[in-house]
C-alpha cells in the first residue's frame, strides 16, 4: 500500500478530519439495504471416524471450504496502490476466501488465504465474533488457532479497516465491503468444518525463478555481505506447497506459499480481480474440476509469504496496457511450478497440530537484543514516493526513495509544506504541528512525514500500536503470521529465529504467512531501514521493529516446544463504533424513457469468428443493490440441442462485467466475453442484476438477455 498521492485526496481526507475531529459517527452507506443473493442451504454436516486420527502416522481430521469476498464492484475506492481515482468499475474475477482446517484429535488449527489486500485487525474480530455465536464452531476455533492471511491483491474494494489511515482513500468505512469481507471468510471456515474428514498431508518445495525480482536491491544490498552470500537470490524463490487427500486417495486441496506482489495490475485498473496469485488459483482449481457454488469442492490456496520488497513486473511498472497479459504471464508460472510440486509431493506431514498466539504492544515495548524501546509508530518521507513498481509519482516532486533526515530534501518546512499540500489547512488539528526531539530521534534515520502512532481523533490512533503475533504448527511444518507486509530479508530473519527455537520438535519447515490476522504497512532489516527506501518508511515503530518482532515470535516459538502457555497480551481496541463513511449509497436507479432495465443498448454481433471478444451493452441497475454473492452479475450460455447450458460466468478470466454511470442515475452494464477457448456453437449472453425503485426504495430483480449468436 503507498501513501495517497495527488492532490485528488484532499477535499475527501479534509471532509474525513473535520467529521472526525466533530465526532460525527458512520452513517450506512446501505441505507436501502442492499439484499444480497448466494443461497445459504443448511450445511451437510461432516462424518469421520475420529479413532482413525494419528498426527504420529501422518493421519489427520482435514477440511477446505471456499466462499465469495467479492465486494461493491462500482464506486469504491480500491485496496493498495490508495489513489482516489482508482475505483471499482466492474469485476475481471470474483475474490475468494480459501480455508483450511487441520486436526490431530486433540487440537485444530484454521488457514484462511483470501484475495485481499490486506487482512485489518477489524476483520479478524468480526470473523471471531462469528465463529464464537455458533455453538458447532466456538468449542474448536478462536483467535489463537484461527490464522486469516491476505494474497495482497491491489485490485479489489477498501474500505474496511477500523483505522483511519487505511480508509483514507477510500471516503471513510465501507460497511458494504465489510460485511462481505467477513462473512465470506467466516463461511469459507464453516465449509472447510463441514467438510472434515480423516486424510493425509504431503509437502513439497521447489524454486521458482521467473516470477519475481526486488525492487528495492539498493536496501537489500546494504544488509551484510556474509548474510547475503547465505542466499543465492535476493527475493525468496522457494515455494512450499501442502496436497490434502481423503484416506481414500481423493483430493481435497492445496495450500502454497510464496513470495511475490500481486501488481502485475496496476493502478489505471477498475475491474474487481484477485491479481496473479488468485488467477492462478483459479487455473489449478480449474483442472480439478472445482465447483464454485458446491459445499464441497477442491480447494487451491496460493498464499502470500515474505513479498514485501518483491515484484512481479519483471518488464518495468504496470503500464495500463500490458498489465493483463503480464499478469497471466506470472500466474501460470506459479502454476506450473505448483503443479509440478503437487504432483511430486511424496513426504508425509507428521507430527501434532498446535498453536501459539499473543498480543503486543509494538510501541515502547523493550528489545533486549537492542537494548531500547521501539517508536510510537511513524511513516517516513519516502512512503509519499510510492514504491519502485507503482508507477505514481511523488505528490509534486516532493520526496523520493532513500530521504533520510541527513538529506538536503529533507526539513521541517519541507515537510510542513507537504503536509499543507496534503492536508491544507487542517493538518495540525490531527496531530501536533510540533514533533518532540525524542520522537524524532526515536526513528533515527527516518524523517518523520506522518506520525500515525500519535495522530488520532477521539484518542483513536491513525495505525494500529497493538498487534497479534501468532505460529501454527500443522505437524512438521509451522506457519509464521506476520501482520506486515515484510521484505525478503527480514523475512528470513524471523524464519531462521522461529525455526532455531523449534529444534528437536520434528518440524522441518517455516513459512511467513504474510499480511496475516492484521495489518500494519512494512518490516524491513535494521540495514535496509537505514536506506529509507519505500520499505523502510513504512515500517511503523522505528529502526528495531524487526527484532521486535523476532523477540516475540522467539517466545512463541520457545513456547510452542516446551509446551508452555504464553501470555495473551492485551486485547487491541474495538473501534467499530468509531467509524465515518462518507460515500453516499444508491439513491435511485433510473433507465432511458421507454426502456425497461434488463434491455439491450448496444447488441452482440451475428456471428463472431473465434478468439474475437463478443460484447453486449445492457440497461442495467447499481451493483451495490446486490453483490450476488456466490452468484454471478453474468452469464455466457451455450446451446446444446434445446437447452441452454452456463459456459462461463463472472468469475471466469474469459469473460468481463464493466458498470458505467450514465447521466444521473442511470447505469450502462457492458459484459465482455473471449471467445478463444469456444467451442463452435450458438451462444447468448444474459446479465442478471437488481435496481432501486425511486417511490417505494424497494430494490427489485431483473435480468437482460442478448440476441442469439454463432461463434465458428
Amino acid at each position: 500500500m503507498i501513501l495517497p498521492g495527488s492532490r485528488r485526496a484532499v477535499p475527501m481526507l479534509l471532509s474525513l478530519i473535520v467529521s472526525a475531529v466533530l465526532g460525527l459517527g458512520c452513517s450506512n452507506l446501505d441505507n436501502e439495504k442492499a439484499i444480497e443473493t448466494g443461497d445459504m442451504p443448511e450445511l451437510r454436516a461432516a462424518t469421520y471416524d475420529a479413532s482413525q486420527v494419528n498426527a504420529a502416522q501422518g493421519i489427520y481430521l482435514v477440511g477446505a471450504g471456499m466462499y465469495d469476498v467479492t465486494g461493491p464492484a462500482a464506486e469504491v475506492g480500491m485496496m493498495g496502490f490508495a489513489d482516489t481515482a482508482q475505483k471499482t468499475a466492474g469485476i475481471f474475477t470474483r475474490l475468494r476466501a480459501r480455508a483450511f482446517i487441520i486436526g490431530d484429535g486433540q487440537k485444530r488449527v484454521v488457514f484462511v488465504s483470501s484475495d485481499l489486500g490486506m487482512i485489518f485487525q477489524s476483520v479478524k474480530q468480526g470473523v471471531i465474533e462469528k465463529i464464537q455465536g455458533n455453538s458447532a464452531l466456538s468449542p474448536y476455533y478462536n483467535d489463537r488457532n484461527v490464522l486469516l492471511s491476505a494474497v495482497h491483491t491491489h485490485s479489489g474494494p477498501g474500505g474496511y479497516s477500523h483505522y483511519f489511515l487505511y480508509n483514507a482513500t477510500t471516503y471513510g468505512f465501507i460497511e458494504q465491503n465489510y460485511n462481505a469481507i467477513v462473512n465470506g471468510i467466516y463461511q469459507a471456515i464453516l465449509r472447510a468444518h463441514a467438510n472434515l474428514t480423516t486424510g493425509r498431508i504431503y509437502m513439497n518445495t521447489g524454486e521458482l525463478d521467473d516470477a519475481s525480482m526486488n525492487r528495492s536491491p539498493v536496501a537489500y544490498d546494504n544488509n551484510p555481505a556474509s548474510e547475503r552470500a547465505q542466499y543465492s537470490a535476493n527475493v525468496d524463490k522457494t515455494m512450499t506447497l501442502l496436497k490434502f487427500v481423503d484416506l481414500s486417495g481423493n483430493e481435497l486441496g492445496m495450500i502454497n506459499w510464496f513470495a511475490v506482489h500481486p501488481t502485475s495490475v496496476g493502478p489505471v485498473n477498475k475491474l474487481i480481480g484477485s491479481d496473479n496469485k488468485g488467477l492462478a488459483s483459479y487455473l489449478f482449481e480449474k483442472m480439478k474440476g472445482t465447483d464454485y457454488l458446491a459445499q464441497k469442492t477442491f480447494v487451491a490456496a496460493f498464499a502470500q509469504a515474505n513479498a514485501g520488497d518483491v515484484s512481479p513486473n519483471l518488464w518495468g511498472p504496470a503500464d495500463g496496457v500490458t498489465d493483463y497479459a503480464h499478469l497471466w504471464t506470472i500466474a501460470q508460472r506459479q502454476l506450473a511450478k505448483a503443479v509440478a510440486l503437487y504432483n511430486g509431493a511424496s513426504t508425509p506431514v507428521t507430527g501434532n497440530v498446535d498453536f501459539r498466539h499473543s498480543y503486543v504492544n509494538f510501541a515502547g515495548l523493550y528489545v533486549d537484543d537492542a537494548g531500547c524501546v521501539t517508536c510510537d509508530a511513524a511513516m517516513g518521507a519516502s512512503f509519499a514516493a510510492g514504491s519502485t513498481e507503482d508507477n505514481i509519482s511523488p505528490v509534486d516532486g516532493m520526496f523520493d526513495e532513500g530521504v533520510t533526515v541527513d538529506s538536503a530534501a529533507w526539513n521541517e518546512n519541507a515537510r510542513d509544506a507537504f503536509l499543507t499540500s496534503f492536508l491544507p489547512g487542517v493538518f495540525a488539528v490531527a496531530w501536533p504541528s510540533t514533533l518532540d526531539d525524542a520522537y524524532k530521534a526515536c526513528h533515527a534515520e527516518k524523517p518523520i512525514l506522518i506520525p500515525t502512532g500519535r495522530a488520532s481523533f477521539d484518542g483513536n490512533p491513525w495505525t494500529p500500536p497493538v498487534l497479534p503475533v501468532q505460529v501454527i504448527r500443522m505437524g512438521s511444518l509451522a506457519v509464521i503470521a506476520q501482520p506486515t507486509e515484510i521484505t525478503t530479508m527480514a523475512g528470513r530473519r524471523i524464519r531462521n529465529t522461529v525455526m532455531a527455537n523449534l529444534s528437536g520438535t520434528g518440524i522441518t519447515n517455516a513459512v511467513i504467512a504474510g499480511l496475516s490476522n492484521a495489518y500494519a504497512s512494512y518490516v524491513a532489516t535494521r540495514e535496509e531501514y537505514a536506506k529509507q527506501h519505500y520499505e523502510g518508511a513504512g515500517v511503523h515503530f522505528g529502526p528495531y521493529t524487526l527484532m521486535a518482532y523476532q523477540q516475540e515470535f522467539e517466545k512463541l516459538a520457545q513456547a510452542l516446544r516446551d509446551g508452555t502457555a504464553v501470555d495473551g497480551g492485551p486485547t487491541p481496541d474495538d473501534l467499530r463504533d468509531d467509524q465515518a463513511c462518507f460515500q453516499t449509497g444508491v439513491v435511485f436507479d433510473d433507465k432511458p424513457l421507454f426502456k425497461s432495465f434488463g434491455d439491450v443498448e448496444t447488441q452482440a454481433a451475428a456471428s463472431y469468428a473465434k478468439g474475437s471478444t463478443a460484447s453486449v451493452v445492457f440497461w442495467g441497475g447499481h451493483p451495490k443493490n446486490n453483490l450476488q454473492t456466490q452468484a454471478t452479475f453474468l452469464a455466457v450460455e451455450k446451446l446444446v440441442g434445446s437447452s441452454w447450458v452456463v459456459v462461463a460466468r463472472d468469475w471466469d478470466p474469459e469473460t468481463t462485467y464493466h458498470w458505467a454511470r450514465d447521466g444521473v442515475a442511470n447505469s450502462k452494464i457492458k459484459i465482455t466475453w473471449d471467445t478463444t477457448g469456444a467451442a463452435s456453437a450458438s451462444y447468448r449472453i444474459r446479465h442478471f442484476g437488481h435496481y432501486k425503485n425511486g417511490w417505494n426504495g424497494k430494490i427489485y430483480p431483473y435480468t437482460g438477455t442478448s440476441r442469439t449468436f454463432t461463434v465458428q
